[in-house]
This record gives C-alpha cells, structure tokens and sequence, in this order.
C-alpha cells in the first residue's frame, strides 16, 4: 500500500525524529530536511503531499519559506502546517496569512499532530481525486494506492501511478507533453518533457494487455486515455 509523503523541515533532529516516528506509525512515507533551502529542493524534486515547517530556523525562515511555496504556482497547492513554539495571536495570524493551511504549537502530542494533518489533508485533497476510477476491467483505488486489473493486482511505480490517475480522471483528450508534466509532476523544471515518453512506455508495460492499448499515443501532440480504438 503507497502512502502519502510529508516532507518534515525543522532544524532539530530530535524533533525530526520524533515527528518521522509518529507519522511512520500512521503510515505516511517520510521525507526529512533541516533547513529552508533544502527543503525547498525536496519539495521541487519530490511534491510531498503535505509540508511540516518549523517557523524558526537558521537562514531562510519557515514562515518565508510558506509564503515562497505559496507564490510559485508549482508549490502553491502543497499544504503546509507551520511548527512553532510561538503561541500567540498575532503570530498564529501572521502564520495562516502567510498561506500556511494550519498552526501547530509545540509541545505538542502525536495523536494532536496527525489529527490536524488529516484534517488537512482531507480539506485540500482535489474533489474526485479520492474515488475509485474503473475503466474496462482496469481500477484505480486511490485510499489504498493500488491498481488492478480484472482483480489482479498491477504492480506500477508512483510517477506511473499518478500519471494513470490523471489519465483515468481526464478521459478522451489529448493532452500535450508539456501539459502532462505540468499536470503530473507539478511543472518541475528539472525535468524535460521526452521524460513524459520514458514513463508513458513504463506504465503500459506495467498494465500490459489489453489496457495497455488505453494509453494513445496522438501524433503530433502528445497523449490521451481512451476506451475507443
């Protein structure tokens, strides 16, 4: 069963820890800096499904980190929980204005802490993204991050399986490379668009017959999912 990823950035490494363990016990896959601007990298590189942010630490600060992500439209739809021993007020207003989606004062407790982050996680996962697709024997279960065909269990890498989700949420267009990349792997500069290529042969080799003939190639533009020949 696939996870979602939280990428934690805080420059204690025993708070890194303690949070990573609470979040492994709930089943989220972890993903770890110590600062701003690897983080940042990560964030790029990675597109966690949620960002656990320390307010103070050395160099670029969390709360500037929040307000980058939140200007970039790569990032923006990232949510993002501010971590802080700050509890006043003003600076939980100052925290949330920067486009953090929530406050979290420490100390706090495990139970508290993945509570609040399935919160929102439920709030700004996209409408439809949750429902199991079906499309000629194939399925998709998002809850459980599994595909299968006719039953049987189809074994598909997680750039793969995003890039199937998408596809079996946006049926009979074509979409160009450009368009997939921007959709699938959130615009990632660092990636060229003949990627889209490499993965679109992966995945239907991992689907195989018939449902690897779903996937068309359009000449000229790129690609589209359609149950028609």
């Amino acid at each position: 069963m696939k996870s979602r990823t939280v990428l934690i950035v805080d420059d204690e490494a025993a708070i890194r820890e303690m949070v990573a363990i609470a979040l492994e016990m709930a089943d989220f896959d972890v993903i770890e800096a110590s600062n701003a601007q690897d983080a940042h990298a990560l964030i790029v590189d990675h597109q966690p499904d949620l960002v656990l942010l320390d307010w103070m630490m050395p160099g670029l600060s969390g709360i500037e980190l929040a307000r980058r992500l939140k200007r970039d439209t790569t990032t923006a739809d990232i949510p993002v929980i501010l971590l802080t021993a700050k509890g006043e007020e003003d600076n939980k207003v100052v925290g949330l204005e920067s486009g953090a989606d929530d406050y979290i004062v420490k100390p706090f407790s495990p139970r508290e802490l993945i509570a609040r982050l399935k919160a929102v996680l439920r709030r700004t996962t996209p409408k439809g993204m949750e429902d199991v697709v079906e499309v000629e024997g194939l399925r998709l279960d998002p809850s459980s991050h599994r595909v299968s065909g006719n039953g049987t269990p189809i074994e598909i890498g997680p750039t793969e399986y995003r890039l199937l989700q998408f596809f079996m949420t946006h049926q009979e267009r074509a979409y160009t490379r450009a368009q997939l990349l921007d959709q699938v792997w959130g615009g990632n500069v660092y990636v060229e668009e003949r990627t889209v290529d490499v993965h679109i042969r992966r995945l239907r080799k991992a689907l195989g017959d018939p449902w690897q003939n779903l996937v068309q190639t359009v000449r000229g533009t790129g690609y589209r999912f359609s149950i028609q020949a």
